[in-house]
């Protein structure tokens, strides 16, 4: 069984026991998060679309870790002008255990 959520703005398919890197959420470490915009769901008996939402479904999740993501390099330059800026950035995330799926 998994589902799609969405959260942070990206849509995510997530399955019970697996481990998702999302946006960064306010929540601390070893707290339990309820992602209630479940867009699909799929069992032994079918798949279920919601309407954008699946109403009453939800998945359970807690936070494993806060981390910053790889570095992304920006690089800048303008040909024969000298002109060149390098710049990185580490987006933060937040890493979620999926516990259960409930419909």
């Amino acid at each position: 069984m998994f589902a799609v959520v969405r959260t942070g703005g990206q849509q995510y398919k997530v399955k019970e026991g697996c481990f998702v890197s999302v946006e960064k959420l306010p929540q601390d470490v070893g707290a339990s998060v309820e992602i209630s915009e479940v867009l699909m769901i799929e069992r032994e008996g079918g798949i279920e679309v919601g309407r954008p939402f699946i109403p009453g479904a939800f998945v359970k999740a807690s936070v494993v870790e806060q981390k910053k993501h790889r570095t992304v390099l920006v690089f800048k330059k303008r040909r024969r002008k000298n002109y060149r800026r390098k710049n990185g950035h580490r987006q933060p995330v937040t890493i979620l255990k999926i516990e259960s799926i409930i419909h």
